[in-house]
């Protein structure tokens, strides 16, 4: 039962240490992003683990935490708090043409951001070619060109 509970309480830690970071963060890794992940890696598994590191304990940890995760899919999709809690919300970067720099700051998105995905999905140049921009929360941009 100690697997179970320590496998759980990892998951949280795990899932709350990924919203706390941002959805900009994971979209678009580092380098020492790369290398934070390795080193949470290692330590998760030391955490799960403790001293017993039979197989039937890895089994156990590897169950709770897909069941978890499974448990969490079922709980979003019957509740939209949940989801909202869980996943977070889209952010409207771009309104009407305006940009919200409060938004972006809060988002950790730049203008060159921005600018990539206008490039990519509509080969927009320019900030004034876009209507709205949104963060959604998978951590892509959804742009959406203005009329011509």
């Amino acid at each position: 039962m100690d697997s179970v509970i320590r496998g759980v309480a990892i998951y949280a830690v795990l899932l709350a240490a990924t919203r706390l970071s941002g959805r900009r963060t994971l979209a678009k890794m580092t380098p020492f992003d790369f290398v934070l992940l390795l080193i949470i890696a290692e330590t998760t598994q030391q955490a799960l683990l403790g001293d017993d590191f039979s197989i039937t304990n890895a089994a156990i940890l590897i169950v709770t935490l897909f069941a978890t995760d499974v448990a969490l899919a079922f709980v979003k999709a019957r509740s939209d708090r949940a989801a909202s809690i869980l996943d977070g919300n889209p952010t409207v970067l771009i309104s009407q043409g305006r940009v919200d720099e409060e938004a972006m700051g809060r988002a950790r998105v730049g203008v060159g951001d921005l600018l990539e995905a206008a490039r990519s999905q509509h080969g927009l140049k320019t900030l004034d070619e876009i209507d709205a921009a949104v963060l959604e929360v998978s951590g892509g941009i959804s742009i959406i060109p203005k009329e011509r």
